[in-house]
This record gives C-alpha cells, structure tokens and sequence, in this order.
C-alpha cells in the first residue's frame, strides 16, 4: 500500500466543485487527487492512504456511506480523516451522515476563505 500521506483525495461528481476544491487546497500548499465517481476513487484507495479524504454525499455511483465505509475496512481506514463536502444541510442530514462514520461535514456552498484552514483543522483533530 502506498502511503500518500500528503495528498488529499476529492470525491466530486460536479466538475466545477471539484476545481474550486482543487484549487483551494492546492494554493494552500496540498498535494490533491480528484474523482468524479466513487468506484474509481475506490480503486485508488485500496492501494493509496491519503492525508484526508473529501466526498460529496450523494454521487451517481455510490453514497457517501459506502465510501466512508468502505475506507473504515482498508488497514489504515480508521486513521483517514473522512470529511462529507455536501449539499445536504438540513440538520437530519448531518446527524444521519455523521452516524454512518464520517469525522466532519461541510455543507455547501463551502466558504471559500475559511475551507483549507477548516481541512487543516480537521487534520489535526483527527491526529490528536
């Protein structure tokens, strides 16, 4: 298994979402690698630990319970700080998404000024 332990997986369907994604944390000094579905994402994982993963909550292949439970069986899944990026913000939802395994959520639209120091953080309580 490979330890990518810098890069920060982005699991996103919408293609515009996923660059901002991108090119938020990338100018903020992350190394990133993106998806636009869950089953190649996947496929990446079982070979690759990242320093965090990113995933949109509803996907055309997969929910972000699969993924995040998915990740939770891989050696090092427990370890991976597994955030939800997703347009599901009523206060159900976040209690629902949180119960499947997720460490954080992040509803949408994110905040552009305050997202990688929101992923910095997240990095960091999951280390602690």
């Amino acid at each position: 298994m490979s330890n990518d332990s810098t890069k920060v997986c982005i699991i996103e369907d919408n293609k515009p979402i996923q660059k901002l994604l991108t090119t938020i944390l990338e100018k903020s000094g992350f190394d990133t690698i993106a998806f636009g579905d869950g089953a190649t994402a996947l496929d990446w994982l079982k070979s690759n630990t990242p320093l965090i993963v990113l995933a949109d909550f509803v996907l055309p292949d997969l929910d972000g319970g699969a993924i995040v439970e998915f990740i939770r069986t891989l050696p090092n899944g427990n370890s991976i700080p597994v955030i939800a990026v997703t347009g599901l913000a009523q206060e159900n939802d976040r209690e629902k998404i949180m119960k499947m395994g997720f460490d954080s959520y992040i509803s949408k639209p994110i905040q552009t000024a305050t997202f990688a120091n929101q992923i910095k953080d997240l990095i960091e309580q999951k280390k602690a």
